[in-house]
């Protein structure tokens, strides 16, 4: 049985005895089912790598009319801006750190764990890798944007300052406009960050181009 502190989470393993780990984050209102159908797809047998795919809590979503969902925090409608509810992402940051450290308890040192995310996900994977205190091998950031960015320059750990970071963004995406996840990418470029940054002709969804791009990433980082 899963710690009462740890996150539910599905697992998938590329092949046995994984050397690697990526703790990969849904989105506001999915589940951690969300991604799995991708693994097949990134072709990792070569490099065993465990998938580890949590459930974020249930809790109101408040842009949502108060419906209960699963969302790793809160997100309001401030004058027709969105704003994230900065408790509710630091709550998470801590659940997402168990989940990194419990991959180091099964052998998983921190320099072969990727966090990744979409949407919402892409986001705490940023908030959370950002400010982690050893190094890790990656952060893929999907689909998303850069939570608390007045308080990223001082938080920031400087053990990942050089940490690979991919991000990806649909340019038809109505969710999460293109100008928001620019906005991510010039202020964690000026703070020095190496960003391997895509854009695809999609909406707020993963294409097989991307999939394609990520393995490659992925493959380049775990070997």
């Amino acid at each position: 049985m899963p710690s009462p502190d740890l996150l539910e989470a599905l697992e998938i393993e590329s092949a046995p005895s994984p050397t690697g780990a990526v703790i990969w984050l849904h989105g506001l209102g999915a589940d951690g089912y969300d991604f799995v159908d991708i693994v097949p797809m990134l072709g990792l047998k070569a490099i065993p790598t465990r998938f580890v795919f949590p459930h974020a809590p249930m809790r109101p979503v408040t842009i949502n009319g108060g419906a209960v969902m699963r969302a790793w925090y809160d997100v309001r409608g401030d004058a027709g801006v969105r704003r994230e509810d900065e408790a509710g992402v630091r709550e998470s940051q801590q659940q997402i750190e168990a989940l990194i450290a419990r991959e180091k308890t099964r052998g998983v040192p921190a320099g072969r764990i990727v966090l990744a995310g979409f949407s919402q996900g892409g986001a705490m994977a940023l908030q959370t890798s950002l400010r982690h205190p050893e190094r890790l091998a990656g952060i893929m950031a999907l689909s998303c944007f850069l939570p608390l960015t007045d308080k990223v320059a001082a938080e920031a750990a400087p053990a990942n300052r050089d940490v690979p970071i991919f991000m990806a963004h649909g340019t038809n995406d109505p969710l999460i406009p293109l100008a928001r996840a620019r906005h991510a990418y010039d202020l964690l470029t000026s703070l020095g960050y190496c960003i391997e940054w895509h854009e695809y002709p999609i909406p707020h969804s993963v294409s097989p181009a991307e999939i394609r791009d990520i393995s490659a990433w992925l493959q380049r980082i775990l070997a």
